[in-house]
């Protein structure tokens, strides 16, 4: 994986107000769509990746230890702030004791049971990992306390991967299934039984798994590579990372960051720990163009949403395969992770990460605050139970 250095910082404020100065939201053929973002939390402290809503509106959100001081990597957003969920204790950085504490988490993500999972990384400062860190975490919303932890073997989640994001199916074996994006090492697919807690790899460097080599985009005016202070740009790089499951179930979509295409996989075939690798990359579907996109996410209606990183914007792509521009505007920078939520909204962090020093020859081109914003959608999450 090529280095990623991200800088965070902590703290953050709430406010419910119209977000402040994009454009009006156009569809690709130049009508507005009437869609306009409404910003839901600000941060003036750390960088958000990762943001869910439970099935009541309970908001949490998720602070990967990338630079500063992280107090908290995951947070529930209560009375306008954000506080450490499920305990500070649990939050605490913990090199002692890696499979007891958050370590760097990436991701969450309330399943169709109303459960959070927190996906760990195990790796702060994107500096490898050791058994422990890495695993997923389950919290019952009804008590608040941890129920399920699942560690990752080192066959599984090498130290150097990066496991991404994450989607359930619960209808799948005895307690359901979690879909996991690799974007580290290998790239690939990661498939967890959560019954058992077994785990296993698919499309492990599949070409659909891996980075385009040549992957040049331009954000803000200006071609994106990783520019450090004292040497040569490099072409960002980064393999299988946006993730979402079709209404249905029976497909996972997913997409390298560092590409415009977009790709499908049968999830009965990932979902099978005796299917070969040909079988499993058999399933595989070029869908064809999509906008560079960090997140993805669908609806109950079967459409896929995700961010548009070179043109500030929030995209929608319909059974059809046609895609619509449903908001944009310079609060939109850089759209990481989506949620689809009951209350028929979408939620979108916007963080900046194109902004940070890596990218910047050292220098922290970030202003704060980062943003939570929502978009009203005629659909609700895609919940299979």
């Amino acid at each position: 994986m090529k280095r990623r250095t991200f800088l965070a910082t902590t703290a953050a404020s709430l406010a419910a107000t119209q977000l402040a100065g994009p454009a009006a939201a156009v569809a690709p053929n130049g009508r507005p769509t009437g869609a306009q973002p409404t910003v839901v939390a600000r941060f003036w402290g750390p960088m958000p990746t990762g943001v869910t809503v439970s099935r009541h509106g309970r908001i949490f959100v998720n602070f990967p230890r990338w630079g500063d001081d992280v107090p908290f990597t995951v947070a529930e957003i209560r009375g306008g702030r954000p506080v450490a969920y499920p305990d500070a204790k649990v939050n605490r950085q913990d090199a002692s004791d890696l499979a007891g504490h958050l370590q760097s988490v990436q991701s969450v993500v309330v399943d169709g049971a109303d459960r959070l999972w927190i996906l760990d990384t195990g790796s702060p400062l994107f500096a490898g990992s050791s058994y422990g860190g890495p695993k997923l975490v389950a919290v019952d919303l009804h008590t608040d306390r941890i129920v399920r932890k699942i560690l990752f073997p080192r066959e599984v989640v090498p130290s150097n991967s990066y496991p991404n994001d994450v989607r359930f199916d619960l209808r799948r074996g005895a307690e359901g299934m979690a879909f996991i994006t690799d974007s580290g090492g290998s790239n690939g697919i990661i498939v967890v039984d959560l019954a058992t807690g077994r785990s296993w790899r698919r499309l492990a460097g599949h070409p659909s798994a891996l980075a385009d080599k040549q992957f040049l985009p331009v954000i803000e005016g200006e071609p994106f590579m990783f520019r450090p202070a004292d040497g040569e740009p490099t072409y960002y790089e980064i393999g299988s990372d946006g993730i979402a499951l079709s209404a249905d179930g029976m497909r996972l979509y997913y997409c390298p960051m560092s590409s415009r295409r977009l790709y499908s996989v049968a999830t009965d075939a990932l979902a099978d720990p005796d299917a070969t690798d040909a079988e499993v990359a058999a399933t595989v579907e070029d869908l064809g163009f999509k906008p560079m996109a960090d997140g993805l996410e669908s609806d109950d209606k079967g459409r896929l949403y995700g961010g548009d990183l070179e043109h500030n914007a929030i995209w929608r792509r319909d059974p059809n395969g046609t895609y619509r521009t449903l908001a944009q505007g310079p609060g939109l920078v850089w759209v990481d992770t989506l949620s689809v939520a009951s209350d028929r909204h979408l939620y979108a962090i916007a963080n900046q990460v194109n902004r940070q020093s890596a990218f910047h020859e050292g220098k922290d081109l970030r202003r704060k605050p980062y943003l939570l914003v929502r978009l009203p959608i005629d659909a609700g999450p895609v919940r299979l139970v």
